[in-house]
């Protein structure tokens, strides 16, 4: 019936009729909602999820404006990516991360890659911990402070000077019409595939559970067995893995 509903609005937007557009801003409201929610686990309690979810209801005008059903992408996978990048945006306009988070979510990204370069593999736990000089309680309270940047880091960069690929939008992104765009899509898809086969079959359940199937952290705990805080510490460590190898 949901999807009988949605096609009718789409016909008609496309016939243009002036009642379609909100219509269907208004019929995918409750997904910007999920997108923001989902968001805002991870977010200092001070960031208002009304603030976010406005701009995400831009992101979500932008992704209607500009979709295109031949290129034979879900238009909700597609809104995804358009919503989510327009609340990353106004929370990069916040600079809510402090200079010492970003340094310490450098410091573990380094030092993955210094291990993962020597080691062959991902570090484990202790392994991270002794090249850091810290102890595994202090490597936990790392992951917590830096959980808020991964908010924004399968996004962006962790300062404004250095480069990072865009692993969120090679999650999502409906395909590019320029050749050479479309093969650099495929390239980065395929080196990102290749980063999370590396990864534990615990690792990748996570992701799974997160990003594909929609569960929130608190649910992902209760299939992996695990407390929310412990899951979202896992997937901090998961995002700086993945941008160690891709970057």
């Amino acid at each position: 019936m949901a999807s009988s509903a949605a096609e009718l609005l789409w016909e008609a937007y496309r016939q243009a009729d002036a009642a379609a557009r909100p219509a269907l801003i208004e019929y995918y409201l409750p997904l910007v909602k999920r997108v923001c929610g989902r968001m805002s686990l991870n977010l200092p309690q001070y960031i208002d999820q009304g603030d976010l979810e406005s701009a995400g209801v831009l992101g979500l005008i932008d992704a209607i404006n500009n979709y295109r059903p031949e290129r034979g992408v879900k238009f909700e996978t597609y809104a995804v990516a358009r919503i989510r990048g327009a609340a990353i945006d106004s929370l990069r306009q916040l600079d809510f991360v402090p200079r010492s988070v970003r340094q310490k979510a450098k410091r573990l990204q380094q030092a993955m890659h210094d291990l993962q370069a020597r080691l062959g593999r991902s570090a484990e736990d202790a392994e991270l911990a002794a090249e850091l000089g810290i102890s595994l309680q202090e490597l936990d309270k790392w992951l917590q402070d830096v959980q808020t940047i991964t908010v924004l880091s399968l996004n962006a960069p962790l300062d404004s000077v250095e480069e990072g690929a865009d692993l969120s939008t090679l999650l999502v992104a409906a395909p590019s019409s320029d050749p050479a765009n479309r093969l650099l899509e495929e390239e980065r898809t395929e080196e990102l595939a290749a980063a999370i086969s590396d990864l534990s079959e615990r690792e990748q359940l996570l992701l799974s559970l997160y990003y594909n199937e929609g569960l929130t952290l608190k649910e992902v705990g209760q299939v992996l067995g695990i407390s929310e805080s412990r899951v979202s510490q896992i997937h901090t460590a998961i995002v700086l893995k993945l941008r160690t190898r891709l970057t």
